[in-house]
């Protein structure tokens, strides 16, 4: 098993750390009701997907 050398500066963890982003969750408007909901997914509140009823809200 790899094992570093040397300790690794506090600087250069915090580079490493600093890429560690939180991402936002990418929605999209229903074409039914235009409430976000995320993409290829029935829809939450009106219960459709790809056109038609899948869940019964």
């Amino acid at each position: 098993m790899a094992v570093p050398k040397r300790k690794m500066s506090r600087s250069n963890t915090r580079a490493r750390r600093s890429q560690w982003k939180a991402v936002a969750v990418q929605t999209q408007p229903c074409p039914q009701c235009r409430s976000p909901k995320l993409s290829h997914t029935a829809c939450s509140v009106c219960g459709t997907y790809n056109g038609r009823q899948v869940i019964e809200v």
